[in-house]
């Protein structure tokens, strides 16, 4: 990604962004930086409150309300958007050859090196995209050896699905949390979608939002951990104004890490 990447804060507070207002953005945008008629662009903004659902979402995990949920082409599941929350939707041309995993762990660290700047340890967790708080570890907690998965070198913990990419299970991820300490918190959700090698969707942050809205659904379809807020973890009132400048900076260093995609031709 050229270090030009562009930025563009289109709404927060009173000026929130409608859902299908940004989404008819990001579908201009996508076909422009296809075409190579933009740089890479990134949308900053808040929306007013909305549930989305992606390819994956599960009927039960859905209100049980009837409340209204508009379906998108990202990945992932549901998920709530609203005040308080920043939200990102990257449109960038990824290098060859497309390595989606690899984006979205840049995504994860610029919200990781973002909330490390706030004040908060977070993390990644095997298996599971996006921004973790992690539980507080159980005394002399014992792995259940039936939930332990052996393919070759690589341990999969606490029944995660056959099949996971390696690059989740690495390292810099804790294993899952099951059994091992209490319940992770998710701060910050990351679903996308790459078509024609160009990004769509992004991340959300919750900042401060009113954490009454995810009682609804079960969010990212994920029901042995929570959600969190920046506000929550450092009890003390944190908008997403004061985090847009921390976490742009982060994206566009990050950002700045990629490879030069080829130009269309």
């Amino acid at each position: 990604m050229s270090e030009n990447v562009r930025f563009v804060r289109m709404g927060i507070g009173e000026g929130s962004v409608q859902y299908e207002e940004a989404w008819a953005e990001q579908q201009r945008l996508h076909a422009l930086r296809v075409a190579d008629e933009i740089p890479d662009t990134v949308l900053l903004l808040e929306h007013p409150p909305v549930y989305t659902a992606g390819k994956r979402t599960n009927p039960e995990d859905r209100p049980l309300d009837g409340t209204p949920v508009v379906e998108v082409n990202r990945g992932g599941e549901i998920t709530w958007h609203g005040p308080g929350q920043l939200i990102g939707y990257p449109i960038v041309k990824l290098p060859d050859p497309i390595d989606v995993v690899a984006y979205v762990r840049r995504l994860e660290e610029a919200l990781i090196r973002s909330c490390t700047e706030f004040g908060i340890g977070s993390s990644r967790v095997e298996g599971r995209s996006g921004v973790w708080v992690l539980g507080e570890a159980i005394p002399n907690a014992v792995v259940d050896p039936s939930q332990v998965i052996e393919i070759g070198k690589l341990t999969l913990r606490m029944g995660l699905p056959l099949g996971i990419d390696p690059r989740l299970a690495g390292p810099e991820y804790a294993p899952s949390n099951a059994g091992q300490r209490g319940d992770d918190r998710k701060l910050a959700a990351i679903g996308v979608r790459v078509a024609r090698g160009v990004t769509m969707h992004g991340f959300a942050l919750n900042c401060n939002p009113d954490m009454t809205w995810f009682d609804r659904i079960v969010p990212c379809g994920i029901r042995d951990a929570g959600v969190a807020s920046v506000s929550s973890e450092l009890n003390r009132d944190f908008g997403v104004a004061e985090a847009l400048p921390v976490v742009e900076k982060h994206l566009r260093d990050v950002f700045a890490q990629l490879p030069e995609p080829a130009l269309a031709r």
